[in-house]
């Protein structure tokens, strides 16, 4: 099947008023996985960059291994509490999701390097250390529910602009529209101009539950350089699982030919359900270089290169219509199936930061993360031509930069206070979307060998959502998303 038919069907899924294929949307959706880290690292602000010494380090910057002067495991469950507010044709309304998972669990194994007898034992290469973990870099609960009353069009009317592109071919969308009444041709057989038979006035809602995430199994190693230069590489083999299930309701009057043999136009109550199910599996690989750079004690500098993605996606796509009207008509057609697999290529990203220690009281760090959303890329091959997405990638995304800001203080021995707060760029060059800010704090605690970190985060962002595609006129819905997510890291060192 030839990409440019399934995109036409498909079409209402679009999130912005300029008509683009939904996979240009999930290639961005799949290049905002966020770095996993430790309870510790997401409390200071996800600033680990230049931190050093911390299990993150296995799925972050590398170079962070070489800090290590001891074997170490930990694990951290999450919880996750998800609440959009939507605004819809001036009505307000609601929806939350709840879900916990395995956020982040990792080892490192400390090896000192055998140092001929008599040398100085604090230069030269003085330990390379290694480990590997699980991180899971993005999450997609979340409920969607925004309903309200439209005055000004209708879904039906996409149904019609379809059917004017694109023909009223069976088991098309705009064909299943035709046949149920839901939109009539107002010209002649041989110029159709097809319309929407509704009234003005309807009531509208959109249901929406998505769930998956992405994930990454992460092997790295860093090495020690005289206790003042640590370098070191990873690569992490990589998972989507992303589910989306929607249903569009609208319920008003239109008009309907009845009688024989000359029919005439009534006005019936309808009812009508568009449902759209997406189910997206991919893997992929990725590496990294980092350094960390010690130039006195109380200062290190740290770098990370993250390399794109590459992902192989399996996609598969379906739809179908339900209508029911007051004459007592009841019409159903699909589910109707797509599926497509596509190669795609994930942005680089560079990182760069700092982290000051005041001896045994605690630090303040920083990062800055560069990501060119608009260099995202979807492969062609002899099944599609994903020049059209690539296009609008290039068109509708932009470049971004994160900040990561926190510091942490130790208050005595064994208690430790933290916070943070970063902010993730916007990926659209329009309005439609804004930057995600990010408050986190948290506590530690240290029992000899064994340590817990606790840690609360709160990420609060727009966004705004087009239901369905006609142009200027295509009704909006404004989402406001508030993410409050809890971490607990349970480690040890031996």
């Amino acid at each position: 099947m030839k990409i440019k038919y399934l995109l036409s069907v498909i079409a209402i899924v679009a999130v912005t008023k300029n008509s683009f294929a939904q996979y240009s949307q999930d290639a961005i959706r799949f290049s905002g996985a966020q770095t996993g880290s430790t309870a510790r690292i997401k409390a200071v602000g996800n600033a680990g960059t230049a931190i050093g010494g911390d299990l993150s380090s296995v799925s972050g910057n590398p170079a962070g291994l070489g800090f290590f002067t001891k074997s170490e495991l930990s694990i951290t469950p999450e919880y996750n509490d998800i609440k959009i507010k939507s605004t819809y044709q001036s009505t307000h309304g609601m929806d939350t999701k709840t879900s916990g998972n395995l956020n982040h669990a990792a080892f490192v194994i400390y090896q000192q390097l055998n140092r001929p007898k008599g040398a100085d034992k604090n230069k030269g290469w003085l330990s390379f250390n290694y480990g590997g973990g699980y991180s899971r870099t993005n999450n997609f609960y979340e409920n969607i529910n925004y309903a309200g009353s439209n005055g000004t069009n209708s879904i039906n009317d996409y149904y019609a602009s379809q059917a004017n592109l694109y023909g009223i071919d069976v088991g098309t969308l705009a064909g299943n529209a035709y046949d149920h009444n839901l939109i009539d041709n107002y010209g002649t057989n041989a110029s159709p101009n097809y319309k929407s038979n509704a009234f003005p006035g309807v009531d509208q809602q959109s249901i929406v539950t998505r769930t998956g995430g992405q994930s990454a199994l992460d092997f790295a190693f860093g090495a020690n350089y005289s206790n003042k230069f640590y370098i070191g590489l990873g690569v992490s083999f990589t998972d989507v699982r992303f589910n989306s299930f929607s249903n569009f309701y609208e319920d008003g009057a239109l008009s309907v030919l009845e009688g024989t043999p000359t029919p005439v136009a009534v006005t019936r109550d309808y009812s009508s359900k568009f449902s759209q199910d997406q189910t997206t599996r991919g893997s992929g690989f990725a590496g990294r270089l980092g350094v960390i750079f010690k130039p006195v004690d109380a200062l290190r500098l740290g770098a990370v290169i993250n390399s794109p993605t590459y992902y192989t996606i399996d996609d598969s796509y379906s739809e179908s219509l339900a209508t029911n009207i007051s004459n007592g008509s009841r019409f159903e057609d699909g589910p109707q199936n797509y599926s497509l697999t596509y190669n795609m290529r994930t942005p680089w990203k560079f990182a760069g930061g700092a982290s000051v220690f005041i001896k045994s009281f605690g630090f303040i760090t920083g990062d800055i993360e560069y990501v060119d959303y608009s260099s995202t890329h979807i492969s062609s091959d002899s099944n599609f031509d994903a020049t059209g997405d690539n296009a609008s990638i290039r068109t509708l995304y932009q470049s971004a930069v994160n900040y990561h800001l926190g510091a942490e203080a130790r208050l005595t021995s064994f208690f430790l206070l933290r916070g943070g707060y970063g902010i993730q760029g916007k990926a659209r060059r329009d309005d439609n979307a804004s930057d995600i800010k990010t408050v986190s704090g948290g506590v530690g605690l240290r029992f000899g060998a064994y340590y817990v970190d606790a840690t609360y985060t709160r990420a609060t962002g727009t966004q705004t959502v087009f239901p369905y595609e006609i142009g200027t006129a295509s009704p909006s819905a404004l989402l406001n998303r508030t993410n409050n997510n809890g971490f607990l890291t349970l480690g040890y060192r031996f």
